[in-house]
């Protein structure tokens, strides 16, 4: 590898004695002192500032630069003395969510601060004497993760969210204005309806323009004096696309982060993929076009394609991946990019040329926000840990990129493959899983048809073999219901049975016994003689005559 020139005390001592004769002004001399790569060498954590109890999502130092503001998933809002490390002021920000960006409005003396949250709140926090009023702005339809202040204003500034909605607020109003949600290109809108929108940032050059960038490939630049703010008139076309020639048509790849510099350079973070500057003359007009890619692999980029166009500056070496990543210029002139990474790491490079020059341990698991100081060579970072990190050029030794750092970088490729080729799997897992789902339903609703059929058989059979035993009652029922024999005639079958019990009655020969005895022998004779006749007709379907009936 090859080895950074050091800086000698030959090139300091002429820039001090330029400095002391008036050649060179002391604020030059103060940005050449800050733009040092020796003191971008030496940076080393200062301080750890710890009070939240969530992820730290934000961090943005005031103009002065005295006071840093974070905010975070345990929804509160502190000021910070970065440099005691003492905490100024510490509130409830009054959202339902996770806090995902905090700043200080300019030329407020640090009394107004404005918050957008994951419940898709934005809402104004004003300090009071003895207390924290906190007041409900406007809402997002989703999330809402970033927002951006109109450079110098105290009154303005603009919000994105999911929805793809972009909102511009007035505080002297207290109002906020729907500007415009942010739409796909013709190809995708059957579709994509709307472009989730991840970030936002104005030109500090020409605070007109902003840029908003999301789910899809392009980040596309607006300008708010199109816009008729009597609502006469439709504002939602861009001005500008831009997006790296291989990168068009890749429905795969979102944008996480958006900074502009002092220049009007455009920095932008890809999700899946690496950081890229664009400067105006790389914009693709109102129509981007869809055939324009010239290339299929970003390694290949240079400073002109095929065709001799400029193409943007590529910086990889990151990993970003899983989570919602911002990406800011650092130097008093914007001389370096740095970003976080999904491996813990800063990464630090030359704007100018995309190298490499630093690489620092700054989280367990992610980092997400990194903010440069306004007026001095530091840094202030968050991520997953609960505290954030104060950077400073303090360390006496300048730090050398670690001996694997090839290694590390083909390993964040590989990774991002991976990642890549892990979405595609679960995306066919998904389809597959709905395949399954829709099957699964189908062998369902039969095999319901099927107990259904069954059970109405079970049903059938049981009214069955209840109407039976219903037949049988009644049977039953009937043959007790019918008519028997009285006395000691029931149990007479035959003639013969008869005439042998009509002969077996006892005689008595007395003289008027005898004629009472006769007729009442002669009436038993009568009743049994019926009797049988009566059993004979029952056979043969007669209707039998009574015993008056006879005497009668």
């Amino acid at each position: 590898m090859k080895k950074r020139a050091r800086i000698t005390p030959d090139k300091a001592v002429p820039n001090v004695w330029q400095r002391e004769v008036g050649e060179l002004s002391t604020r030059s001399f103060a940005h050449r002192l800050a733009a040092s790569e020796d003191l971008v060498l030496r940076l080393e954590i200062y301080k750890k500032l710890e009070k939240h109890r969530g992820c730290v999502n934000t961090v943005s130092f005031n103009a002065d630069g005295d006071v840093l503001v974070s905010g975070s998933d345990d929804r509160r809002v502190i000021l910070w003395d970065w440099e005691t490390g003492r905490i100024k002021l510490s509130f409830h920000s009054g959202h339902n969510n996770n806090v995902f960006q905090a700043k200080i409005m300019p030329y407020t003396d640090d009394r107004s601060i404005v918050t957008c949250a994951a419940d898709g709140q934005v809402r104004r926090a004003q300090i009071l004497e003895h207390t924290v009023e906190t007041a409900l702005l406007a809402k997002h339809q989703g999330r809402a993760h970033k927002l951006a202040i109109e450079p110098g204003s105290p009154h303005i500034f603009y919000t994105c969210g999911e929805d793809g909605l972009v909102q511009h607020f007035d505080l002297r109003t207290r109002r906020a204005t729907e500007l415009f949600t942010c739409q796909p290109i013709e190809d995708r809108k059957n579709y994509t309806p709307v472009v989730h929108l991840n970030a936002i940032s104005i030109d500090p050059r020409n605070p007109n323009l902003f840029a908003v960038a999301g789910t899809d490939e392009y980040t596309r630049v607006y300008d708010v004096r199109m816009y008729k703010w009597d609502g006469s008139t439709e504002f939602g076309r861009p001005t500008d696309y831009f997006c790296p020639p291989h990168l068009i048509g890749d429905e795969q790849v979102g944008i996480t982060g958006l900074s502009f510099s002092d220049q009007s350079e455009l920095l932008v973070s890809y999700n899946d993929e690496f950081i890229y500057l664009f400067t105006r003359d790389m914009g693709l007009g109102l129509n981007p076009d869809l055939s324009s890619s010239v290339c299929s692999d970003a390694s290949e980029m240079g400073p002109v394609d095929a065709d001799g166009k400029p193409t943007p500056q590529v910086y990889k070496g990151h990993r970003n991946c899983e989570t919602v990543k911002g990406v800011s210029f650092f130097g008093p002139g914007c001389e370096y990019v740095v970003s976080g990474s999904d491996c813990g790491r800063i990464f630090i490079w030359k704007k100018k040329g995309g190298e490499l020059i630093r690489v620092m341990e700054a989280d367990k698991h992610v980092v997400n926000c990194i903010e440069p100081h306004p007026h001095i060579t530091g840094l202030a970072s968050s991520g997953i840990e609960t505290d954030i990190k104060i950077w400073t050029p303090k360390a006496f030794e300048r730090a050398t990129l670690p001996a694997n750092i090839e290694k590390m970088m083909m390993m964040a490729m590989t990774m991002m493959m991976m990642t890549m080729m892990t979405t595609m799997m679960m995306m066919m897992m998904a389809m597959m899983m709905m395949l399954m789902t829709v099957v699964v339903m189908l062998m369902m609703t039969l095999t319901m048809i099927i107990m259904m059929m069954i059970a109405m058989g079970i049903l059938i059979i049981l009214l069955t073999v209840m109407m039976m035993q219903m037949m049988i009652l009644i049977y039953t029922f009937c043959v007790q219901l019918k008519p028997k024999a009285r006395g000691w005639m029931y149990h007479v079958a035959s003639p013969e049975d008869l005439m042998l019990q009509l002969f077996s009655l006892p005689r008595l020969t007395s003289g008027a016994e005898r004629n009472g005895e006769s007729a009442a022998s002669g009436r038993e004779l009568l009743e049994l003689i019926l009797t049988f006749n009566a059993n004979s007709d029952s056979d043969d379907g007669g209707d039998p005559s009574s015993p008056d009936q006879l005497f009668g």
